[in-house]
């Protein structure tokens, strides 16, 4: 099953994570089919939290691939910034 889910990078105490679209069976941080974005939780500032191609993740959704529950909480909020961004 083909999953999209975060793998950590940055430093110790530094978390820093980028979405991407895996098979289940890889590890964490292993081998990726797709980088969709980043999320950043400990972003300060006007530093973006979240980072995220809404149309690849929803082509991925279309072909079959689940979401982890936080990515999907990160989706959420990736569609709420885009449509307060969004020309009215």
């Amino acid at each position: 099953m083909v999953k999209i889910r975060l793998t950590r990078g940055g430093a110790k105490k530094r978390p820093f994570y980028h979405i991407i679209v895996t098979d289940s069976r890889s590890s964490r941080d292993g081998r990726n089919i797709e980088r969709l974005g980043y999320y950043n939780p400990i972003a300060a500032g006007n530093e973006k939290r979240v980072e995220l191609d809404i149309e690849r993740t929803k082509h991925w959704v279309g072909h079959g691939a689940q979401m982890t529950d936080k990515v999907a909480d990160l989706f959420k909020q990736a569609q709420k910034a885009a449509a307060a961004q969004a020309p009215a």
